[in-house]
């Protein structure tokens, strides 16, 4: 299988297609900077690493014409309508009109969209502003969706809707990146990387994780971590 993405720093991960690939921690553990260097936001200052075949220091435009998007802040615009920014957006990625069309009538109906094409984007409830966000990252087919917290603020009801459109996508053999710091949600990843200050503190799947250290759940795996962190600091 070709590695979709490929990094090695103070963090060596490598990727797959069609995998979910979650990168946990607290808040402050890293993974929004990561994450930014991954989508040729952000130059590391050391390792190698790339990004759909592409170098993370040397071609982070072809790097960003190639993923999508869902940054931890929404980033869409309030005064559009839901259907205009489906519309600004297909012509930023250089959709056709007809294109445009057929994802947008795509993204209402998977994203439980179509009874506010209409609404200013403003006077959405954040849930929806969250479904857009993720709808306009798939709207050119990438190959790779980076995903930073797309479920942060959201009730556990949508939260779980926001995982199945994620595992859909991850079906059709896009390969989804994403971050959180629930780590109820490392349960719906193929594999999870846990990160505790900028370091990698553990990388498997979720069963596997949950097997070496004899817990039920990932919440406790994770605060097993911490105390053995904790342990070694002191």
């Amino acid at each position: 299988m070709t590695n979709q993405v490929s990094v090695q720093t103070r963090v060596s991960i490598r990727v797959g297609k069609g995998e979910i690939f979650g990168f946990l921690g607290a808040n402050g553990a890293g993974k929004t900077t990561l994450i930014r260097m991954l989508c040729g936001l952000l130059l590391p200052s050391d390792g190698q690493g790339t990004v759909a075949g592409f170098d993370i220091y040397r071609e982070s435009e072809q790097i960003k014409r190639n993923i999508g998007y869902m940054s931890q802040r929404f980033s869409l615009y309030e005064d559009l309508t839901v259907e205009e920014n489906i519309e600004f957006y297909g012509g930023i990625y250089g959709l056709n009109d007809e294109a445009i069309r057929k994802k947008k009538t795509q993204i209402f109906a998977e994203l439980k969209l179509t009874l506010r094409a209409k609404t200013l984007t403003r006077d959405l409830p954040l849930g929806f502003k969250q479904r857009l966000a993720l709808g306009c990252a798939m709207l050119h087919e990438p190959s790779i969706i980076f995903l930073d917290e797309p479920t942060s603020g959201v009730d556990p009801r949508v939260r779980r809707a926001f995982w199945d459109v994620i595992h859909r996508t991850a079906d059709h053999g896009t390969t989804v990146f994403v971050t959180t710091h629930f780590m109820e949600e490392a349960e719906y990843c193929h594999r999870v990387c846990i990160m505790d200050t900028g370091k990698v503190i553990a990388l498997d799947t979720p069963e596997n994780l949950r097997q070496r250290f004899q817990q039920p759940t990932m919440q406790k795996v994770f605060v097993e971590l911490v105390k053995s962190r904790i342990g070694k600091r002191i």
